[in-house]
């Protein structure tokens, strides 16, 4: 097990009806200007955000709205978000919504907390955020992790690059997850939100090569187990107020960095994801993400069959081949890929409209330009980037 650190910050407000206390929490906290950001007509037609904004009024609590983020986030978004906080002298950031508007929230909350420098300028490293607003979610998807993560991811229209960095400013003062908020997500949704959950943990789960780390990897393998099985049942039952609760906890599991604790790990998968996502927009993530997984996983099991054969014993049951390893790793990750199917997720990227001739432009990105490689179990340049990817097309 390797040395680590593991913080946890955010307050988790958890269960039924627990939206409608947003304005109390607030208050507690001393704010007096939020900026209620969200995404399309959903959370108005809904109502949720008109429960949000009154008991923020409820509270004696100012605020403005912004709406309009989309899947992948925008860079010009989040500019606008940043506008309006320094116009409006906000100091809280409350999003209302998925991923998405989360990581829209905390791009915002960076840009408002660091007047004068280009936002875009903490994404490509070449600078730092000296500190940032606060920021709160209202989750109505369970899928990113963003409401108990470091991370932040987002795209910048004018280059197709989407891009994401950490900080422990990004982690939200607290998020209130209902899950009866994510009964009207759409069966696809729902099925991209299952991915990415899984993602998250199956990353760091074969994202490294540190080998002792038993208790993490029970963690692991629970997490990835209970979130298949609630996946399926939320899939045919939308309004299982129990497989919602499992799949909303277990997004904020999975990407709270509990199930890699001890472990290094690389998320290759995630960042070759990113360069699709980032070139066309309309992928949604968690199905890039199912498209690239299978073929990934079989271009880079061998360098370690028994991590993946482990996988295929404790998560999906399956029958361990002593004599040979590798086939028990190949049947795991065939019924992965089989269970992606069966909530009707992409398993190729030809289906998502990728371009073959798009590829080598992929792979350039995704090495940011050739100045890096992606460590993991096994290495991966442009070379091996352009082969799972022509893999993922063939699939």
């Amino acid at each position: 097990m390797n040395n680590f650190e593991f913080y946890t910050p955010t307050r988790m407000i958890f269960g039924r009806g627990t939206h409608l206390q947003v304005g109390k929490i607030v208050k507690e906290y001393g704010f007096k200007k939020v900026l209620v950001h969200f995404g399309g007509a959903s959370a108005k037609k809904t109502g949720l955000l008109d429960a949000v904004c009154g008991a923020l009024e409820a509270e004696g609590i100012g605020y403005v709205q912004l709406g309009g983020v989309q899947a992948n986030p925008t860079l010009s978004m989040a500019k606008k978000g940043i506008e309006l906080c320094l116009e409006e002298k906000v100091d809280f950031v409350l999003a209302v919504g998925g991923g998405s508007v989360i990581d829209s929230a905390k791009c915002i909350a960076d840009g408002a907390g660091n007047p004068g420098v280009d936002v875009w300028k903490f994404f490509t490293k070449e600078a730092a955020p000296a500190g940032a607003l606060p920021v709160g979610a209202i989750l109505t998807l369970s899928a990113s992790g963003s409401e108990m993560s470091a991370s932040c991811v987002i795209t910048n229209e004018e280059n197709g690059l989407k891009r994401g960095f950490n900080s422990t400013t990004h982690r939200p003062l607290f998020s209130i997850c209902n899950p009866e908020l994510t009964y009207t997500v759409s069966r696809f949704q729902t099925g991209c939100g299952t991915v990415d959950i899984m993602m998250h943990t199956l990353e760091r789960y074969m994202g490294g090569t540190t080998k002792e780390t038993p208790l993490t990897d029970r963690i692991a393998e629970g997490l990835l187990k209970t979130v298949a099985e609630a996946g399926a049942v939320a899939d045919r039952d939308p309004e299982n107020y129990e497989a919602r609760a499992t799949l909303m906890w277990a997004g904020s599991l999975s990407h709270n960095d509990l199930t890699s604790a001890g472990r290094a790990f690389m998320m290759q998968v995630h960042q070759m994801e990113h360069e699709l996502s980032g070139m066309y927009p309309q992928i949604a993530h968690g199905a890039g993400l199912s498209a690239l997984w299978p073929s990934w996983a079989r271009y880079v099991c061998a360098a370690w069959p028994e991590r993946f054969a482990q996988y295929a014993v404790r998560v999906w049951n399956l029958e361990m081949n002593f004599e040979n390893p590798m086939e028990t790793a190949l049947a795991g990750i065939k019924v992965t890929e089989d269970y992606f199917k069966s909530l009707n997720m992409p398993t190729n990227i030809r289906d998502l409209g990728v371009e073959p001739e798009k590829i080598d432009e992929m792979a350039e990105k995704c090495t940011n330009f050739g100045t890096r490689t992606l460590p993991g179990i096994r290495e991966l340049g442009k070379a091996e980037m352009m082969e799972i990817y022509r893999m993922a097309m063939e699939a």
